[in-house]
């Protein structure tokens, strides 16, 4: 077997594996996402200023992991084109 051809297999597997890891994630924070915005709507007690910074928070999390995954997306495309590129020079 052609060694960039075993390493494109292993490429994908990894970027599959990869993929469905993120979704069981952002499935896992979705539904926490929806537990709390229950909980925050039954506790009265909680000020507005500490419900803004929580939601605050939730944001720059979903920001972190839509900028993880562009950049994980961006790398493995890097090196799918590196694997086509020298694929094409032999």
């Amino acid at each position: 077997m052609d060694p960039n051809q075993m390493l494109k297999q292993m490429l994908d597997f990894n970027k599959s594996a990869f993929d469905n890891s993120f979704n069981a994630m952002l499935t896992i924070q979705e539904q926490n996402e929806k537990m709390f915005d229950t909980f925050m709507e039954q506790a009265t007690w909680i000020p507005e200023e500490g419900k803004k910074l929580i939601q605050e928070w939730i944001n720059a999390y979903k920001k972190g992991c839509e900028d993880f995954k562009k950049a994980a997306d961006d790398n493995y495309q890097k090196v799918t084109d590196y694997f086509q590129t020298a694929k094409k020079t032999k």
